[in-house]
């Protein structure tokens, strides 16, 4: 279903797209066809985000050992990177069309505006259930929100135009469209990259994380702790985890206590654990219960925990 909610919206804004720019030509307006290749970056995004999805579906293979989640990181870092540079174009030519103005034919621009806004609304709302919790889908309806707003803007252009005259707005709008563009996607932009880039996701405090792992009983140091974002929601942790002398079977319970607090408190559901034992150990001892008490030695083996 999701996919085919892509397909009509593909369809949608190419048609939308190639009236847009007949209309642009005829009516002279640049904020029109600011409209219009806002709509073509629709399509395109929407076709990156329909591969990048098709791919992130994949499982884990020997190449990718992670799986392919990261590619709708990469499709909606692929999209905003579009927006970006089309909100830079229409700057530029707004700010040349201030110098060089030129008459728009307001009727027009209003008719087509109006058509382009029922089709990016429907497009926004039929991505809004698919939006939470993907960034690549995100950056779609972004595209198509703000395609709405701008499909707006020229509406509203073309009839100051139809009744004042006024052909100034026209270029005045297309800096207003820019601007937009540029200061929704910019930031969205930097979460793409800062995921591709391994960083911790923003509302997880890495220091805390230290700290509550540092509580867990038995535990007396943690070192070499390494957060990382997989995708946009699955969070991976690998840390060297020093406990107290115990026996063989409590390594297991120690473990188990860890992962419960990483998913309570920090919905990590993906750790890697190295468990070594503190060097003030005694060297031998034999308790009550039978069972041998873990001691570190020269060639003291450590345990590691796979998800």
């Amino acid at each position: 279903m999701s996919d085919s909610r892509l397909a009509i919206a593909v369809s949608l804004n190419l048609l939308l797209t190639v009236a847009e720019v007949i209309a642009a030509l005829l009516s002279g307006s640049l904020a029109l066809l600011a409209d219009a290749l806002h709509n073509f970056s629709d399509c395109a995004s929407l076709v990156v985000a329909w591969i990048a999805r098709r791919i992130s579906r994949r499982g884990a293979d020997s190449s990718f050992t992670f799986g392919y989640k990261r590619a709708e990181v990469i499709g909606a870092t692929i999209n905003l990177t579009a927006l970006i540079v089309l909100g830079a174009y229409l700057l530029l030519e707004a700010v040349m069309r201030v110098f060089s103005p030129a008459e728009v034919q307001g009727g027009l621009v209003i008719w087509v505006s109006a058509i382009a806004i029922a089709v990016d609304v429907g497009t926004a709302l039929a991505l809004l259930s698919m939006a939470k919790g993907n960034l690549n889908i995100r950056a779609a309806f972004l595209h198509n929100l703000t395609d709405a707003f701008s499909s707006l803007v020229v509406l509203i252009g073309g009839a100051v135009i139809l009744t004042f005259g006024w052909n100034w707005i026209d270029p005045l709008l297309t800096l207003l469209i820019a601007g937009y563009i540029l200061y929704q996607s910019i930031p969205m932009l930097k979460k793409a990259i800062h995921v591709l880039m391994d960083g911790v996701d923003s509302d997880t405090d890495i220091s805390e994380v230290h700290s509550k792992l540092e509580d867990v009983p038995r535990v007396e140091k943690i070192y070499h702790l390494h957060l990382r974002q997989i995708d946009e929601t699955l969070m991976s942790l690998e840390a060297r985890i020093v406990i107290s002398p115990v026996h063989l079977e409590e390594i297991e319970d120690i473990k188990a206590s860890i992962r419960g607090l990483l998913h309570q408190s920090f919905n990590i559901d993906h750790s890697t654990l190295e468990i070594e034992l503190s060097s003030n150990a005694p060297q031998r001892d034999k308790p009550a219960c039978g069972y041998p008490v873990i001691t570190p030695g020269p060639d003291s083996s450590s345990s590691h925990s796979r998800p």
